[in-house]
């Protein structure tokens, strides 16, 4: 019987290359942490981290400066 234990941890890594696939590496304080060993199985789940550019964030900061009042104004009607 194999038990289950539900942890979880959030790190942001880079993929690089190993042969023809890809990987990421784990921190060695997690690995520590959660005492886990070379051959564990581990479930991954990951969301690709997606840059917002310069510009984009300008844009928004301006909008957010000229409707900013309307905006929650139409929110509390």
């Amino acid at each position: 019987m194999c038990a289950t234990i539900h942890t979880m941890t959030t790190t942001t890594q880079t993929a690089i290359k190993i042969g023809d696939s890809m990987g990421v590496t784990l921190p060695a304080k997690d690995l520590k942490r959660y005492g886990i060993k070379p051959g564990d199985r581990l479930r991954i789940s990951f969301e690709p981290e997606v840059p917002v550019q310069d510009d984009v964030m300008k844009d928004y900061a301006n909008f957010k400066r000229q409707y900013g009042e309307t905006l929650k104004n139409l929110a509390n009607r």
